[in-house]
């Protein structure tokens, strides 16, 4: 028996083939292009999602056939928050409307004023959640508002190609700012600020359920039997069940082209003053809190085009790091999210001099980077809901150095997992385990084997207090 995860990101699509020991089989890749049109916006046709799924599901046909033909259970991990409006034919009105478009700030400060979305939906109305981009098409796009069928999140658009239903999930739900996010349904209050109603909307399953049945037709097509179709989960939410993060007091940190402090609690808590996000986890009666930063690695990659050097290039120009950078960078370059909600922030290297070198700079970057992070610690633990010891994912991570400062600056201990293949499409695999109903969730769910752990060096991290407290001064 195997099992499909389909990780849908903004720039490409992973296709995941497990086993039921968690065995990779094969994987495949398509890539996906962003459609910006006008400054702010991001767009993508919603049929290139479907045309990506099935080039990435049929590389891992021609690498697998015969395990492939084992198939039982799919599941899908997606980039969040990105609006996909349907006709009543189920066509796209529009191009969907991506996470990371900015046209609806002045929408944003409207819907705050029609009803409790901090308070129901957990978090304060942002350009990146779905509600003020259907606000915005209702102002802009009246003809087409008016023919909106459903909406549908990205990794939901792909359950419709999969099932021919209308599904989500409560992690992705979560996100659009329509959902009661403490009872875990919609709330009809947050749909009508937006001029909808839950018939507008998807039903709802948990994340770890079976949401329907894969389409006799694609089922003949890829020569599968019955397979089962999970709910799924957005992908943190994802990346936290690749990596066995579904219990209280567990969290990871992604350092990924953003930045994420992820905390799984049992209840629901909000501290929108700090600019924390609180959402459904993709296990039952389960949530979390995230503090988000808007360019993690993404600023060294910046420094990197301007140098003409490769990121890793660069990183290796820091070495065993006994002292603070005498320069202070601030990691704004895309705005900022937590704890500062500010998405015209700007970055900027402060107290520069003549005999400043590229390693100086270098260095400033990563832990301007790791300071943004210790606001986010500052944020969780406003919440109590800090972890003490976090797993780690993304790019960055692959970074000794980078990882001890984090540890440094922001005082978390760090587990290193030993396998790669953590991470988004691992985690919807695994709930397409559980959605098939072939096993227990706390023997899929499984943290994974730590390769390494760096933990926070005391004497460092009393140097970095006072430069922590230049970088919050700075701002």
């Amino acid at each position: 028996m195997t099992y499909l995860g389909l990780d849908l990101g903004t720039s490409g699509v992973k296709a995941l083939l497990i086993d039921g020991n968690q065995t990779v089989l094969a994987e495949g890749h398509a890539p996906l292009t962003v459609m910006r049109p006008h400054p702010m916006w991001s767009e993508q046709d919603p049929q290139s999602w479907i045309t990506a799924c099935e080039a990435a599901i049929a590389q891992i046909r021609d690498a697998a056939p015969a395990v492939f033909a084992g198939l039982r259970g799919i599941a899908v991990s997606g980039q969040m928050h990105g609006a996909t409006l349907l006709d009543a034919n189920n066509k796209p009105l529009r191009p969907a409307i991506l996470w990371n478009d900015g046209r609806s700030h002045a929408e944003c400060a409207e819907l705050e004023t029609l009803a409790d979305f901090r308070g129901i939906g957990g978090n304060i109305v942002m350009a990146g959640f779905t509600a003020p981009k259907l606000r915005w098409v209702q102002k802009n796009e009246p003809g087409i508002f008016a023919r909106i069928h459903k909406v549908l999140l990205p990794k939901d658009y792909i359950n419709l190609w999969l099932t021919g239903e209308y599904i989500s999930e409560m992690s992705d739900a979560a996100g659009t700012l329509w959902l009661d996010v403490a009872n875990r349904d919609w709330s009809d209050t947050l749909l009508a600020a937006t001029g909808l109603t839950r018939d507008h909307m998807p039903r709802l399953v948990e994340g770890s359920a079976k949401a329907g049945e894969l389409r006799a037709d694609l089922a003949a097509q890829w020569g599968v039997g019955a397979v089962s179709v999970a709910g799924g989960a957005g992908d943190n939410a994802a990346t936290a069940c690749g990596l066995g993060v579904v219990h209280p007091g567990q969290g990871f940190l992604s350092l990924g082209t953003s930045g994420v402090l992820f905390s799984v609690t049992d209840s629901f808590a909000t501290n929108t003053e700090s600019a924390v996000h609180s959402f459904c986890h993709a296990v039952p009666q389960t949530w979390h809190q995230m503090g988000v930063i808007l360019c993690a690695t993404d600023a060294l990659a910046w420094l990197s085009q301007i140098t003409g050097q490769t990121p890793a290039a660069l990183a290796g120009l820091v070495k065993d790091v006994q002292k603070p950078s005498p320069i202070t960078f601030l990691p704004y370059l895309s705005g900022e999210r937590t704890p500062h909600n500010a998405p015209n922030a700007t970055g900027s290297f402060l107290n520069l001099r003549r005999d400043h070198t590229l390693p100086d700079m270098v260095q400033a970057v990563m832990e301007g980077v790791g300071f943004a992070f210790a606001d986010c610690c500052a944020a969780l633990d406003a919440c109590k809901s800090l972890p003490q010891s976090v797993y780690v994912a993304g790019g960055g991570s692959q970074s000794v150095v980078w990882l001890q400062m984090l540890a440094d600056i922001t005082g978390l201990t760090f587990d290193v997992p030993k396998s790669g293949a953590q991470g988004a499409a691992l985690g919807a695999a695994r709930l397409a385990i559980l959605g098939s109903g072939d096993a227990p969730a706390d023997t899929v769910l499984l943290p994974p084997e730590i390769s390494k752990i760096y933990k926070t060096n005391p004497a460092h991290s009393e140097n970095y207090a006072q430069s922590l407290r230049v970088f919050r001064d700075a701002w």
